[in-house]
């Protein structure tokens, strides 16, 4: 039996949405909450390189904007996010003529987004808890699995526009 295209995009969304969300429950049940009084709990998953603690942003990416005041944070935090959410979910189903790689992307990004709207709704914050750091060379904020599928999303695409071979009109 076939799936339908967009129980696929549902599924795919939801799947995103999931795995976030059950990583987040299992961080907060775990891993001591990181506070200004409290350093919390740090486990090293590989040496100093991948490391894992429990950190609640109240802002966006990076933790920007946790300092706004609450009717700031409400627009551009939950309501703006919500709403582009909705057309990106309405544009990833409407729009037929997407390619594969696209869809999936799209999806992605859509499920992330999703999961860490859900956060900030539900709990006023988003629970991160990644961390890596590459012995200064690069090193990362803290983050999470919803920002993994957003990043993986908008990886994704840029290769589709950079690398896609559209077809050209042929010409006489």
């Amino acid at each position: 039996m076939k799936l339908s295209r967009t129980a696929g995009i549902v599924l795919l969304i939801a799947f995103n949405i999931a795995i976030d969300q059950i990583s987040k429950v299992i961080v907060r049940s775990n891993i001591r909450l990181r506070t200004e009084t409290d350093p919390g709990e740090r486990i090293n998953v590989i040496g100093d390189t991948f490391l894992m603690m429990n950190v609640e942003n109240e802002g966006a990416f990076l933790g920007m904007g946790s300092d706004m005041n609450d009717t700031l944070k409400l627009l551009l935090l939950k309501i703006l996010p919500i709403a582009v959410l909705v057309y990106l979910v309405y544009y990833i189903i409407k729009t037929t003529a997407l390619d594969k790689l696209s869809l999936i992307a799209l999806c992605c990004i859509a499920g992330g987004g999703i999961a860490n709207v859900f956060d900030r709704v539900a709990f006023g914050k988003v629970t991160d808890f990644f961390h890596l750091d590459f012995g200064g060379v690069f090193r990362t904020g803290i983050f999470n699995v919803a920002d993994m599928s957003v990043t993986f999303g908008m990886i994704i695409l840029a290769y589709v526009t950079l690398f896609s071979k559209k077809k050209k009109p042929q010409t006489a």
